[in-house]
């Protein structure tokens, strides 16, 4: 059976994109931001998955106010990197995995999760600028992404948006999904955006290192805290924006420590932690668990 491995938590700030592609990653402002995702892409070299399970959120490219998935999964062969404004970031196509894209649509819908199926679509920063901090530059023309991978679209953008605890159920699902794959797949789940930032309005600019800190603590030794945190914390003391964080609590869900909501078995190890401030307006946070 195909069995999830480990998990990957990161942020996906745009500015990040911008600087890869314009070759500005070892200046003084941007230096400390790659090299914490140094020992990163060596470790994924190492643990190279067949496919990867990729949580983020669609930044009005994919979808628009005229239909909001609360959550989507992709289920096509490949996605072209989107144009947001200023062309697309020269990186390659995206390539799926139908066969499980449509496996787990179908098992976790019986589980009684609500997904749209999306059999094309554009991706954003949301989902490259991961991939390009984990796996590094690629040529766009020539080079490709280590292996597959499942888009899933949450929405996070326009209220309301789906809680850290529904979040933290539907990455159990998911994980119930990919174990009753009948092929021998390695794959990880990859959850993405965040930390603490806010874009608009009088907190324009707002970072919370305590607050960062204290969910990337429970979300790696005590997740059932950190599913249960309220929508309402994540707006007053991460921003609005900070709420893209209840999308690590999908991958976390996923892990197999956790069965019917609850901590059974033994915990997942750390392997990297990383946290810097900042990376444009945003917090920047990182981790990777593996399944023991």
């Amino acid at each position: 059976m195909a069995k999830i491995t480990a998990s990957v938590y990161t942020s996906h700030v745009p500015a990040i994109g911008a600087a890869l592609d314009l070759g500005k990653t070892q200046e003084p402002y941007w230096q400390p931001v790659f090299k914490g995702y140094e020992y990163s892409k060596q470790w994924l070299k190492g643990n190279k998955p067949d496919v990867i399970f990729l949580v983020f959120n669609d930044h009005a490219t994919a979808f628009s106010l005229e239909m909001i998935p609360t959550f989507a999964i992709g289920t096509a062969a490949q996605y072209q990197p989107a144009d947001e404004g200023w062309g697309p970031r020269p990186v390659p196509v995206v390539q799926g995995h139908p066969d499980l894209a449509g496996h787990i649509a179908q098992s976790v819908i019986q589980q009684d999760f609500d997904l749209t199926i999306v059999n094309k679509m554009d991706v954003d920063h949301g989902l490259t600028v991961p991939l390009s901090l984990m796996c590094g530059e690629q040529d766009p023309l020539q080079g490709a992404w280590p292996c597959p991978v499942i888009p899933f679209a949450v929405n996070v953008v326009q209220y309301p948006v789906p809680s850290g605890q529904r979040c933290f159920n539907l990455g159990q699902a998911i994980r119930k999904a990919v174990e009753s794959y009948d092929e021998d797949l390695n794959v990880q789940i990859w959850g993405t955006g965040g930390m603490s930032h806010q874009l608009q309005g009088p907190r324009a600019g707002l970072i919370n290192k305590e607050f960062d800190k204290m969910f990337l603590d429970k979300l790696i030794a005590d997740p059932l805290a950190a599913a249960a945190i309220p929508h309402i914390d994540y707006v007053r003391e991460a921003g609005s924006e900070g709420i893209e964080l209840v999308m690590w609590l999908i991958a976390r869900g996923a892990m197999s420590d956790i069965q019917d909501g609850k901590v059974t078995g033994p915990a997942p190890k750390l392997k990297h932690r990383f946290y810097h401030v900042p990376a444009s307006n945003t917090a920047v946070g990182h981790a990777i668990l593996e399944n023991q």
